[in-house]
């Protein structure tokens, strides 16, 4: 593997594509031996590096993290898309490159790290399984698929949805029937939670016609 490329939503969160270059059908060029001589020991973080993979490809930014017995650079990129706000990572294996140069060497040490709290993490992560067992224990209460879609779609942007038999309910204040249209919504009619609801419901059914109009229209 000559590098992997992410490609990351923001800072924080990104969808990693690796490039295995024992995929590719060409040979793997001749790598100058005496590279490992002229390759760092260490790079600081916060510098720029250029390099040159095996297969002629240029990849330069700056050093988030190296590590010196697998010679692994990572380094942060400008955005491919063109947007300020993000960036790409790259994953360069220093084995496998042709040129590597440092552009720019920071010699200050970098700030550390701002410390997790992992008090939070573990309670996201906890809550995550928790609303997805109930949603799988809620789905199976009912074998309705106009029922289950729709309960799908309230669950994600209200956490207090549950089954009663049959029904879906809501805040514990309106209670959605079979077939699960908006005639079918029963609450107090002043209330907001009822209105909300009945307005979420039309738009539900509204959208479900709108796609399947649109696949049938395909289907023709």
């Amino acid at each position: 593997m000559a590098y992997a490329r992410c490609r990351p939503d923001d800072i924080f969160q990104e969808a990693i594509y690796l490039h295995d270059n024992a995929s590719h059908a060409r040979p793997r060029p001749e790598i100058d031996a005496t590279m490992s001589t002229v390759v760092s020991d260490c790079f600081t973080i916060g510098s720029v590096v250029a390099t040159k993979t095996c297969y002629n490809e240029d990849i330069e930014g700056e050093v988030l993290a190296f590590d010196p017995q697998t010679k692994m650079l990572i380094l942060k990129c400008p955005s491919s898309s063109g947007n300020p706000k993000r960036h790409d990572v790259n994953i360069v294996n220093l084995s496998l490159v042709s040129d590597v140069q440092i552009k720019k060497e920071v010699t200050t040490a970098p700030e550390p790290p701002q410390s997790l709290n992992l008090h939070r993490l573990n309670t996201r992560v906890r809550n995550s399984i928790e609303n997805k067992r109930r949603l799988v224990s809620a789905l199976s209460a009912c074998l309705d698929p106009e029922g289950q879609r729709l309960f799908l779609a309230i669950a994600r942007v209200i956490d207090d949805v549950s089954w009663a038999g049959q029904n879906i309910r809501v805040y514990n204040e309106v209670t959605i029937t079979p077939p699960y249209k908006v005639e079918n919504v029963i609450g107090e009619q002043d209330s907001k939670p009822y209105n909300y609801i009945r307005k979420f419901v039309e738009r539900h059914w509204k959208e479900h016609r709108e796609l399947a109009a649109a696949s049938h229209s395909h289907q023709q």
